[in-house]
């Protein structure tokens, strides 16, 4: 990512991942260290970022990519902070409640874009842009370049801060007592 901002070049990532691995083991290698470092680094970029969730969003590792100044999401896909199985094993101490976990978390493509969490929800060919990936690659090569056309209008210093600002305020709601 530093040298695409050496050379003025956009950064692009391409998102599908289940999530970090919570073990002990990956925490001894840095991997929570990584992800945060990866975030700052990321959220500090002096070009155009975009990222584009095409499976699976999930967890630290599917955010440490996501901090865009666009975040696009195929139609069929997901964005969660736990999978399912891991949020039903701790919330109901069973993961077969996998499906009432993901409703409650609501982690599909139009409820996420309703949270604020993604900027474009991009369609897919009829059958999905896994069983068609020229008409997928068409659609999302559109989209880029629709949204890299906007964000090389903006002032990088305008971008950096908008971008900074969207992810301290992300998803959040507040209820009255």
């Amino acid at each position: 990512m530093r040298i695409a901002e050496k050379f003025e070049r956009p950064v692009i990532s391409l998102i599908d991942l289940p999530g970090a691995y919570p073990g002990l083991g990956a925490e001894e290698r840095g991997q929570a260290e990584a992800i945060a470092r990866n975030i700052l680094e990321m959220s500090r970029l002096k070009v155009p970022t975009i990222s584009v969730i095409t499976g699976e969003g999930g967890s630290g590792g599917a955010l440490a990519l996501a901090v865009s100044d666009r975040v696009m999401i195929l139609e069929n896909a997901l964005y969660f902070v736990i999978t399912p199985e891991s949020c039903a094993a701790i919330m109901w101490r069973d993961a077969a409640h996998k499906q009432l976990a993901a409703e409650a978390m609501k982690i599909s493509a139009p409820e996420v874009a309703a949270l604020g969490c993604v900027d474009e929800i991009l369609p897919e060919p009829p059958e999905g842009a896994h069983a068609d990936h020229e008409a997928g690659a068409g659609l999302l090569g559109t989209s880029l370049k629709k949204h890299l056309a906007e964000l090389k209008a903006i002032p990088i210093e305008v971008l950096v801060a908008a971008r900074q600002q969207k992810f301290r305020n992300i998803a959040q709601f507040y209820t009255e007592r």
